[in-house]
């Protein structure tokens, strides 16, 4: 988590996608964790994201030409969507926007990570 967040260096939002109520925004390492893995008495809705058998993963930017991606010095900001699929082939997209910095260390770290189920209307 240290590699690809920057929780160890300063601050991230997390805004996970199955995140609610009181517990909706992950600003500490603690519960990211907790998101990712669960098993934390702190976050009982907690699951673990990553522990579901994903076998594929794939992302695209929003826009043409990557108009969903932007760079600004040592921060770029992505906006697309995620689609994963479970072993048993149910795929689920989720919109997603991420801002990468880039540490004194040289490496981009995670420093906002926004995501959603996209928004179905209702049907009458």
């Amino acid at each position: 988590m240290s590699d690809a967040y920057n929780y160890d260096q300063g601050k991230v939002f997390f805004k996970p996608t199955l995140a609610y109520g009181d517990q909706t925004f992950r600003n500490d390492k603690k519960g990211a964790l907790a998101y990712f893995v669960g098993g934390d008495a702190d976050y009982p809705n907690d699951k673990g994201f990553a522990l579901k058998p994903w076998v594929k993963a794939r992302y695209d930017n929003a826009g043409n030409n990557n108009e969903g991606i932007q760079i600004y010095g040592s921060v770029a900001i992505t906006m697309g969507n995620v689609w994963v699929t479970d072993k048993e082939g149910n795929e689920v997209m989720v919109d997603k926007t991420w801002v990468f910095r880039k540490g004194e260390d040289g490496k981009l770290r995670i420093i906002v990570h926004k995501s959603s189920l996209p928004y179905k209307p209702e049907t009458k």
